[in-house]
This record gives structure tokens, sequence and C-alpha cells, in this order.
């Protein structure tokens, strides 16, 4: 394998360390581990997305009912109350 060497702040070394340890392994396997997965999770979310992907600022941001779709007058409520957030003027 080939060397390459990286600038890392304290608090991730210490991550990559207990990490290390707790697999039983070199911190260098660690760092292989988090890179190839990184990079593989991009190569297939290029081509798929997913709702979750299209909606996740939207997550959370209603009030009411886990599920909103058990009472649909509370989708409605919580959707004309995000609408109307952060207007200056409603006319």
């Amino acid at each position: 394998m080939t060397t390459f060497s990286l600038k890392l702040p304290k608090s991730l070394l210490r991550e990559i360390a207990q990490a290390a340890e707790a697999r039983s392994v070199a911190k260098s396997a660690v760092v292989r581990d988090c890179i190839e997965r990184v990079l593989r999770r991009g190569k297939k979310t290029k081509n798929r997305l997913t709702c979750l992907d299209l909606m996740g600022d939207r997550v959370g941001s209603f009030h009411g009912p886990r599920d909103l779709s058990t009472n649909r007058n509370h989708l409605v409520k919580a959707i004309a109350t995000h609408a109307n957030r952060g207007r200056k003027n409603s006319r």
C-alpha cells in the first residue's frame, strides 16, 4: 500500500484511536474503512435520491401528532402555519 499523510485535529485523532481500540485494529484501518464507505456511498447516492434526501430540511419542522396523516386537519393547520411563518406583511 501507498503511504498518505494528512493533518487531523486532536479531537478527531482521539475518536479514531478509540474506534481502533474498540475494533482491535490499527488506526490506519479505521481511516481506510471510513474513507472507503464515504466514497462508495457517494457513488450510490448520485443516481438515486430518496424522499428523505429531498425533504430532509422539512423533517421535524411541523408541530402536531407524529403521523400527520392520522388527522387531515392537523396537516392542513401545520402547512398553513409554516406558510405564514417569516412573512413581514400578511395582507
